[in-house]
């Protein structure tokens, strides 16, 4: 099987790597720069610099040839959110296309859409699904034992996601509900930046783990009410990736939670972080699609007054505490 990675950052990277070990892998890097310097290294010296490509793995900048390659076999979108729906626009019309899965989470920044909700609208057709599921890129390059989990309705392109990626060192679940599974993937971002602020205000263990807890439920709730399965979120892109996120040291939504809470300014964070935080642009999203639905999200609320500096850190913890006793449900 031919497989095209779309999109050289990290998780990208470590996913062509992985994938190349098995199949003819390109991965394609917008900057024909970053390209260049990828192929003479042979590794990727911005995001990966210490993974080393197999012989096998090509890289380029040519989008078309990226995409040709994989006729007939799988497209995986490694952009972050923002670079969804301008991919799948360059792409040609779904029933004549390969098979694709994006690795992107988060809504989309300004409409709120999740991504199989932005492929409805730009990429009509297309067999499509999301890859997610708790990974540290740096994991999956160097070969540790990591599992992630396929989701599409479509029951062949799940069969073709075991084929092309399952290994030994990377474990393929499948899924038949992409909802449940791009929520989780959406809300435990903002859910680490919280729990970074509590870390970062050495709240405690305690803390950490009630506000995980109660952030699972944050998180259940939302996805329910867009078509989810509560069930799904007991999985790896639910609690495994929120567990994962919320207390891994290379989790990038952890960090900037932890640096708030040390007083540093976000532009600060986000430009010295030299990597996508998903959930400093997915917050207000995730806040604003469950008010329309009339789901309560109190810790997104907490977060997102915080990262628009209508509340320091400890304010935001302050009005979580302040709230009245209630039953857990």
């Amino acid at each position: 099987m031919q497989l095209s990675v779309l999109g050289a950052g990290a998780w990208g990277t470590a996913l062509a790597i992985s994938a190349s070990g098995r199949h003819p892998t390109v991965l394609w890097a917008r900057d024909a720069a970053q390209a260049e310097a990828m192929r003479l290294q042979r590794c990727n010296p911005r995001y990966l610099a210490r993974a080393d490509f197999p012989a096998a793995l090509e890289v380029t900048d040519d989008f078309d040839a990226a995409v040709a390659h994989a006729q007939g076999g799988l497209l995986i979108v490694a952009t972050p959110m923002s670079g969804l729906a301008p991919v799948l626009r360059a792409l040609p019309p779904g029933p004549r296309a390969p098979g694709l899965y994006w690795l992107c989470k988060g809504f989309q920044e300004g409409t709120g859409l999740l991504g199989h909700e932005v492929a409805q609208q730009v990429w009509p057709g297309g067999r499509v699904g999301v890859l997610s599921g708790p990974s540290f890129a740096q994991e999956v390059a160097a070969g540790q034992p990591t599992a992630l989990v396929a989701a599409s309705s479509d029951p062949a392109l799940r069969e073709q996601a075991v084929a092309a990626l399952h290994s030994d060192n990377l474990r393929i679940y499948t899924s038949d509900d992409p909802i449940g599974v791009e929520v989780g993937g959406a809300v435990k971002n903002v859910m680490a930046i919280a729990t970074g602020l509590a870390d970062g205000l050495q709240l405690g263990f305690n803390a950490r783990a009630a506000l995980i807890t109660r952030g699972l439920a944050e998180m259940v709730r939302l996805g329910v009410a867009l078509g989810a399965r509560a069930d799904t979120f007991m999985g790896l892109s639910g609690l495994g990736d929120l567990v994962l996120t919320a207390t891994g040291d290379l989790s990038r939504n952890r960090t900037v939670g932890l640096l708030l809470a040390r007083g540093q300014p976000l532009a600060q964070i986000v430009a010295e972080l030299g990597h996508v935080a998903e959930g400093v642009l997915s917050a207000p999203t995730v806040l604003q699609r469950a008010q329309t639905l009339g789901v309560e999200m109190p810790i997104t609320a907490a977060v997102v007054a915080v990262l628009e500096g209508r509340a320091t850190p400890r304010d935001g913890v302050e009005q979580l505490m302040g709230r009245g006793p209630r039953a857990e449900r």
